[in-house]
């Protein structure tokens, strides 16, 4: 069946599914302990404000989130893709996740716990895929492209490359050239929101029970994608600004929503500052053509600015490595290891303070003897 009659037809609305057909698999129902009885499997498919909404394959329902569990530092905080357990509309626990799509949270130092750690915040969870979606308009940015696969690339899910409004550029081939220069081994497909025969290359990631992130900036097309993969308007959308070229934020929840051809896709507001999570991971798989120059280098260690027998420097200077992606490839690795250093040092510091706090105590019982 073409992805037009699966995707493409204004009057179909979404099917009666099963967990089964939502994501459910072996993995989530080993999970699932002698004493879960009572407890009913539901998925997470939106966030609001005071609760959340929930589905077990058909309607969606709201629930709240038990007490409990939110005084629990040590437990997961439910999110989009995330599946709980449910007893009288309320989630007593979220079951381990195969993987989460997240980064630090936002803001120029980030959110801090009471321990003074950088916080993660959760995009997604337990997905197939993540879209990195870029529009052939202002937003096309190579730059931008990497620290996304840089991104997507350390919470260890497989990313997909979405070039939209390629109705918009003269050439849209050479984008793709461009993208596949730095993206290595990654898919990349043209769409254009005028030309339904594009969206059949999406049909593979959106078969039943297969779940799909969209990650981009504001005004890239990720609503109106979902509108045409849909069959009509689920989603908001709006134009970009015609002076400064930058979208609206006309997506302010996140949402899992079931496409009439089984598929899921979360969408997300646009990402402003891609910041690397806590648990972040080398560069090494976006930047794979420098480090394949780096093994050679004289010293492990090397950082590729001024060290004699470096291998990398050498490349460069031969026109076989571009300054430009060097500088990119050194930018993204010292934030990486500059933010696990702060993380670790943080740590140690929390350490340091808790032992103060052991020795003030037993300082305080000796007085008392």
């Amino acid at each position: 069946m073409k992805i037009q009659e699966k995707f493409i037809q204004t009057e179909r609305q979404t099917p009666q599914l099963n967990n089964n057909n939502i994501g459910w698999s072996a993995f989530f129902q080993q999970q699932l302990g002698s004493n879960q009885s009572g407890l009913t499997p539901s998925r997470i498919c939106g966030v609001r404000r005071n609760c959340f909404l929930v589905t077990q394959g058909g309607d969606e329902t709201q629930v709240t989130v038990a007490g409990s569990l939110m005084n629990d530092p040590e437990a997961l905080y439910p999110a989009v893709g995330d599946w709980v357990l449910l007893r009288d509309s309320v989630i007593t626990s979220v079951l381990s996740r195969k993987n989460v799509l997240s980064r630090k949270a936002a803001g120029g130092r980030g959110r801090k716990d009471s321990a003074g750690t950088v916080q993660n915040q959760v995009i997604a969870a337990n997905l197939d895929t993540t879209f990195i979606v870029c529009g052939l308009d202002r937003d096309f940015n190579l730059r931008r492209i990497e620290r996304y696969l840089t991104l997507v690339y350390n919470c260890n899910i497989a990313p997909t490359i979405l070039l939209t409004k390629s109705d918009l550029h003269p050439r849209p081939e050479s984008c793709v050239e461009e993208v596949e220069s730095i993206a290595f081994g990654v898919p990349v497909h043209l769409i254009s929101a005028m030309d339904n025969d594009s969206l059949s290359q999406l049909e593979d990631y959106l078969s039943p029970g297969k779940t799909v992130a969209l990650v981009g900036s504001s005004g890239v097309g990720k609503s109106t994608l979902i509108n045409r993969l849909y069959g009509r308007e689920v989603q908001a959308t709006a134009s970009v600004s015609q002076s400064l070229g930058k979208g609206r934020h006309t997506t302010t929840n996140r949402d899992l929503i079931v496409l009439p051809s089984g598929g899921m896709v979360i969408d997300n507001p646009g990402i402003r500052e891609i910041a690397f999570g806590v648990e972040s991971a080398p560069a090494d798989s976006v930047f794979s053509d420098i480090e394949k120059y780096a093994l050679s280098c004289r010293f492990p260690n090397c950082t590729h600015t001024h060290e004699p027998g470096c291998e990398v420097q050498r490349a460069m200077a031969a026109g076989e490595l571009s300054p430009v992606r060097l500088r990119s490839f050194q930018k993204i690795k010292s934030e990486l290891d500059y933010f696990a250093d702060r993380e670790i040092r943080g740590s140690a510091r929390v350490e340091k303070e808790r032992w103060k706090g052991v020795s003030r105590k037993i300082k305080a019982i000796r007085k008392r003897r």
